[in-house]
């Protein structure tokens, strides 16, 4: 059994708008599948043009966010999970919180009075998607939030603390807070590289000293090896190196996991390769791979809060993600069907 508040997430809420578009749609914007990018002005119509679809639909998003209510929704028990980020003073803002909070996460939203809750546009091309994401209120979110007595509480009592890299675009400051609480208190600190931007960086490399577990995809992690200039495209090879760069702290190895779609997934602790093959999904069965990424690492978490060995926490990864690529969205059934060995 999980206890109360045992995970953290820290991140950007975003009110996904996803609707099923086609390629010329993307091409307008210049957009490309598979892809995750921060808004700039010539995409701000796309989510005016999304809301007036008749099939449209609004989810609870944010990288983090997807990934603390996954992991809450596999592990059953009430407030197992917090979360932490800031929305609009706005029907988008209410909407999330209901949304997010129904499934049993203890949300903490700050609130900004100027802004509006940020979006964030789901391109849905034969199953793929490409993500465009307003920040809007979620870049105010600001440390003096998290130092206030009834938002710390939820850092003291967490045990694994978790942020997407997109966190770094808003508050580096409250990241490295919590990072470096975690390495001083024997907790884990987790982050996902989240998107090839990300890993470019310069906050990235000052929090890395404190990351006990690194995610990315394969592509993530090949801009990561190319930006620090090791010269290999092998995801095998990067991961021992990510594994391997320093730490602040020696209490946890670092371990590095890269998924590579259908391929089998890398993980890397201590210089050692492990590769864990998953159940691929039929294509006919795909819907939209919108948060796949975010389930799998709320799957991973959701047994590694419980103790459970690695190849356990990736076979729960790739249950979650399985779900969620058969559905729209970051959206997942009643219940789960996963049973832990």
């Amino acid at each position: 059994m999980a206890s109360e508040g045992v995970l953290l997430g820290m991140g950007n809420p975003l009110l996904d708008i996803s609707c099923v578009v086609d390629e010329a749609f993307l091409e307008k914007y210049g957009l490309t599948l598979n892809n995750a990018i921060l808004a700039e002005d010539k995409h701000l119509p796309i989510y005016k043009e999304l809301a007036g679809r008749p099939d449209v639909e609004y989810i609870a998003g944010g990288a983090t966010q997807n990934t603390i209510r996954i992991a809450q929704w596999m592990l059953r028990e009430p407030k197992a999970t917090s979360y932490i980020g800031c929305v609009g003073k706005d029907e988008f803002g209410d909407r999330m919180y209901k949304l997010a909070s129904e499934g049993g996460v203890n949300i903490q939203y700050d609130v900004d009075e100027e802004l509006p809750t940020g979006t964030c546009g789901v391109l849905v091309v034969k199953g793929e998607r490409s993500l465009v994401a307003n920040l809007s209120a979620a870049k105010k979110y600001k440390i003096d939030h998290l130092k206030k007595p009834e938002n710390w509480v939820c850092v003291e009592r967490a045990k694994f603390i978790y942020s997407s890299g997109f966190f770094l675009a808003v508050s580096p400051e409250s990241m490295m807070t919590v990072a470096r609480h975690a390495a001083e208190t024997g907790k884990y600190y987790m982050i996902n590289l989240a998107a090839p931007f990300i890993c470019q960086f310069k906050d990235l490399m000052e929090l890395f000293p404190y990351v006990d577990f690194i995610f990315g995809n394969e592509s993530e992690a090949r801009t990561f090896a190319q930006v620090q200039g090791w010269e290999t495209e092998d995801t095998k090879i990067i991961a021992v190196k990510l594994a391997a760069l320093p730490k602040a702290s020696g209490t946890h190895k670092r371990v590095a996991v890269i998924t590579q779609g259908t391929d089998p997934t890398i993980v890397s602790v201590d210089g050692q390769v492990t590769e864990i093959p998953i159940t691929v999904i039929p294509k006919n069965k795909l819907v939209d791979t919108n948060a796949a990424g975010d389930a799998f690492v709320g799957g991973f978490l959701s047994q590694l809060v419980l103790g459970k060995d690695i190849v356990e926490c990736v076979r729960a990864g790739n249950y979650a993600s399985s779900i969620i690529i058969q559905r729209s969205g970051c959206t997942f059934p009643l219940k789960p069907c996963f049973q832990s060995e």
